[in-house]
């Protein structure tokens, strides 16, 4: 087989998502991986060496949900959940309890709409057990995942079947508030965000984040609806070199007005996804009778895992081709 290079997969990776009706379902590489790199720092002692034993490893694998997109046909439900599909007081109406959910709504229409407050909590009860084991990898493997799904609960767009705002012909916002502004302005935000909390019900927290999530969700697409009148397309986007290749993207002048007038969204969803992932991890920790950590200073991941890492991301460059919505 052809061997794909790094830049060709990134590249090709941005023109996929750039043409499919399908959601990004993702902050963005980057804002993922400094989420969980920086709920880190909001750790006790006890936790906090370990972590930062294997920041890069906590950091790095942040984006692996988004890369099982390729190869999971359930991935993607993970990821987000259309309240605007239960009606005008969803929140009222949808059982918090995922049992009693299926019940009333059957699974696989939970499915159908998104399923992330319920699958953060599992996560939750995975990490919880891989702490009460001591199994090193599974701990890492699901703190890192869990950071994703959380991180995902923060943003406002993952709450609404109006994803992309295709049905407000704003199509391509989704990438624009949750990448382009933080590719732009995300260096000058304040990531001290405190110390982890413990979170005497994950579930409702979960819930708690979509909703906030959901609340925010008029203004980001009034705001861009607001400031494309304002801008002729000549002056709303712009080109940038990426690699090899030019791109069309939202012109530095149209995010940064954006983001303006989102009043510093975006940097709050993300420190307040940052505490959240950071609090979740603690409580697990703590739920799991705060298991000494300290063993763990000489170890690394073990075999089995670097070698399951590695065949995922074969996995993934294999299937792009295969990925629902996606062309050549």
């Amino acid at each position: 087989m052809k061997k794909i290079g790094v830049s060709t997969i990134v590249l090709l990776f941005f023109l996929l998502i750039c043409k499919t009706d399908e959601p990004a379902y993702s902050w963005g590489f980057y804002a993922h991986k400094k989420i969980n790199r920086m709920a880190v720092f909001t750790l006790p002692e006890g936790m906090i060496g370990f972590y930062k034993q294997h920041l890069d490893y906590i950091t790095e694998h942040a984006v692996d949900p988004d890369k099982r997109r390729y190869v999971n046909p359930d991935e993607a439900s993970r990821h987000y959940i259309d309240m605007d599909r239960y009606g005008k007081y969803a929140f009222d109406s949808i059982p918090h309890k995922w049992n009693a959910a299926i019940k009333k709504y059957t699974e696989d229409t939970l499915k159908a709409h998104g399923i992330v407050p319920w699958y953060i909590e599992k996560m939750m009860n995975r990490l919880t057990e891989a702490f009460r084991q001591e199994n090193l990898d599974l701990i890492l493997h699901y703190s890192a995942d869990i950071g994703h799904y959380i991180a995902d609960s923060h943003v406002p767009l993952h709450t609404t079947s109006n994803y992309n705002g295709q049905f407000t012909n704003q199509r391509g916002i989704h990438g624009f508030w949750e990448s382009r502004i933080p590719e732009l302005k995300s260096e000058g935000y304040d990531y001290w965000v405190g110390k982890a909390k413990y979170i005497d019900k994950p579930i409702e927290k979960a819930w708690s984040s979509v909703k906030a999530s959901n609340a925010a969700l008029d203004s980001v697409l009034r705001l861009e609806s607001e400031l494309n009148a304002r801008y002729s397309p000549d002056k709303k986007y712009s080109f940038e070199n990426r690699g090899q290749t030019m791109i069309k993207v939202y012109s530095y002048e149209y995010t940064n007005e954006y983001n303006i007038m989102l009043n510093g969204m975006v940097e709050r969803r993300m420190r307040g996804a940052i505490i959240t992932v950071g609090s979740m991890w603690y409580t697990a920790w703590v739920n799991a009778g705060k298991p000494d950590l300290i063993k763990f200073n000489e170890k690394d991941i073990s075999d089995s895992l670097k070698q399951f890492l590695k065949t995922e991301e074969q996995l993934k460059i294999d299937n792009v081709k295969d990925i629902k919505g996606h062309s050549d």
